[in-house]
């Protein structure tokens, strides 16, 4: 009778999840319908901010580009640091150390993101700005780092930065935990065979863990495409296709722009609003789908299924 009930019930969580999943999908398409089928023209003069001869799918590609440039900025910055912390805390750390630190980064994966935007806003930008300008000064030939960078830096660079920072202990804690599950005999074999332990952990934890932190840099991605407030309070919105990452008001990511005009918007503006939505929640579906099939190829060494 356990059994039945334990299967029972954990199918009916399995299924719960996916209606959950559903009316989402159908709640956000009904309601952006309004904006998709109305003529742009029409558009322009109910929705304030749609400029003349803006359609709805001209604005909410610059939403697009910004988000995405956002998190891949993110991603690059913190999935190195996270794997190389992870290592450390499972692999070099002394055990009371590698404890300390598991239980910080634990701790600052619970941190609310309006802090980080604080964080960001108020210690962050004035420590960036002689950076941004040796940035500019030394690199500004290559046209993302073309200046003069706008002082206050509320640019795409500075919440990149502020994202990466607090994605930092997701993929670490994920990355921790696989790393850790590598099989101790195959640790033991490759130094048995007079491996050093970076060979070691190149020849031996790396090739266990890759679908795990494949998986952990997805779930970091997820929160970075999906973030508000911090984003919100760091950076100068602007709707461009801009490439340069050291100018502010030339991008903005899709949630900070629902968050900032939301208050002020009519029930048109509402449904371009959560046509918005529709298409970021899209873009995570289709990013965790990637995540997911990525994972299933390399099934037999990942040390999260």
């Amino acid at each position: 009778m356990g059994d039945v009930v334990f299967s029972g019930f954990a199918r009916g969580a399995g299924i719960l999840i996916l209606l959950i999943l559903a009316a989402v999908a159908v709640f956000l398409l009904a309601e952006a319908w309004p904006a998709i089928g109305t003529p742009a023209g029409e558009l322009q003069e109910k929705v304030q901010w749609i400029e003349d001869g803006q359609s709805l799918f001209g604005y909410v590609g610059p939403l697009v580009f910004g988000t995405v440039l956002a998190a891949a900025i993110a991603l690059i910055i913190a999935t190195p640091v996270a794997v190389g912390v992870a290592l450390f805390i499972s692999h070099y750390a002394p055990r009371r150390l590698a404890q300390s630190l598991g239980y910080i980064v634990d701790l600052l994966a619970a941190i609310p993101s309006v802090v980080y935007g604080l964080w960001g806003a108020l210690w962050l930008m004035p420590q960036l700005f002689p950076v941004f300008e040796w940035l500019s000064g030394n690199l500004g030939f290559i046209p993302l780092f073309a200046g003069p960078p706008s002082d206050p830096p509320r640019t795409i660079m500075t919440a990149g930065i502020v994202l990466a920072v607090m994605i930092l202990p997701i993929i670490t804690a994920v990355s921790r935990e696989v790393f850790l599950q590598t099989p101790v005999l195959h640790q033991e074999a490759a130094l048995a065979l007079g491996a050093t332990r970076w060979e070691m952990v190149r020849l031996s934890v790396f090739p266990f863990a890759r679908s795990g932190i494949i998986s952990a840099t997805m779930l970091g991605l997820g929160r970075a495409l999906g973030e508000t407030m911090a984003v919100a309070m760091v950076l100068s919105p602007g709707l461009s296709y801009s490439i340069f990452l050291l100018q502010a008001g030339q991008q903005q990511n899709i949630a900070a722009n629902i968050a900032l005009k939301f208050p002020e918007s009519t029930s048109l503006g509402v449904n371009v609003l959560i046509f918005t939505g529709l298409v970021l929640f899209v873009i995570t579906l289709i990013v965790n789908m990637i995540a997911r099939w990525i994972v299933s190829r390399r099934a037999e060494f990942s040390g999260a299924n």
